[in-house]
């Protein structure tokens, strides 16, 4: 079974950090993408990063490049992803997505996605 746990989110000031952490199990890691999405009260979802660790290829939305980094290690089966420089305009439920796609952020090319995480950041 496909599992995905988002953790890290919470309360932060604008212009502080935070690092999400997605572990998967039920699947070959390697085999698949890991994308980052978010989904602010009354907006459509957002996808904001994906990484794929068998080719090593990323991608970043460009509302996030230059602050947010997408990262595998540490921890096995572990994706991160360490926000920087923080905008009230982050705020919303983070979520993580596997697909044995290459790396996309397309929400509808992933099968599996985690609960989603909340960050919220205060002006």
């Amino acid at each position: 079974e496909v599992q995905l746990v988002e953790s890290g989110g919470g309360l932060v000031q604008a212009g502080g950090s935070l690092r999400l952490s997605c572990a998967a199990s039920g699947f070959t890691f390697d085999d698949y993408a890991i994308g980052w999405f978010r989904q602010a009260p009354g907006k459509e979802r957002e996808g904001v990063s994906c990484i794929r660790s068998s080719d090593g290829s990323t991608y970043y939305a460009d509302s996030v490049k230059g602050r947010f980094t997408i990262s595998t290690g540490n921890a096995k089966n572990t994706v991160y992803l360490q926000m920087n420089s923080l905008k009230p305009e982050d705020t919303a439920v983070y979520y993580c997505a596997a697909d044995s796609s290459p790396c996309t952020v397309v929400a509808a090319m992933y099968d599996y996605w985690g609960q989603g995480t909340q960050v919220t950041v205060s002006s």
